[in-house]
């Protein structure tokens, strides 16, 4: 199966105390099961998230059957994944650029090495 890979950025408070909760709610057992089965659901078959400062950086391959768009209707249709999100609002912010209620932004590939 192949699969796609998009790069996507987000930032959040500029607050140690509420980056350092953000980064507990991602460690190891801390994202709810109902979540990543949405994920799992919508096509992404790995995600990692990276952080410098307050800047996330988001590196997500899906199958073929992905789309933002249907992730985007299946969020909306789970109580689960709306609690999740507005819980994650409390530390998250828009980039400077993000479109109103935007919240992760598409990153363009500007640079590619392989060997």
């Amino acid at each position: 199966m192949k699969t796609k890979k998009h790069c996507l950025a987000l930032d959040l408070k500029d607050d140690p105390s509420l980056i350092e909760v953000y980064k507990q709610y991602h460690a190891p057992g801390g994202v709810w099961p109902e979540v990543l089965d949405s994920l799992r659901d919508s096509g992404i078959q790995h995600m990692e998230i990276y952080l410098v400062g307050n800047r996330l950086f988001m590196i997500i391959e899906v199958d073929e059957h992905f789309s933002f768009e249907r992730k985007a209707q299946m969020d909306a249709a789970n109580p689960h994944v709306q609690r999740w999100e507005e819980l994650m609002w409390q530390y998250q912010q828009p980039l400077p650029w993000a479109e109103p209620g935007q919240k992760w932004v598409q990153m363009e590939r500007v640079f590619k090495f392989e060997a």
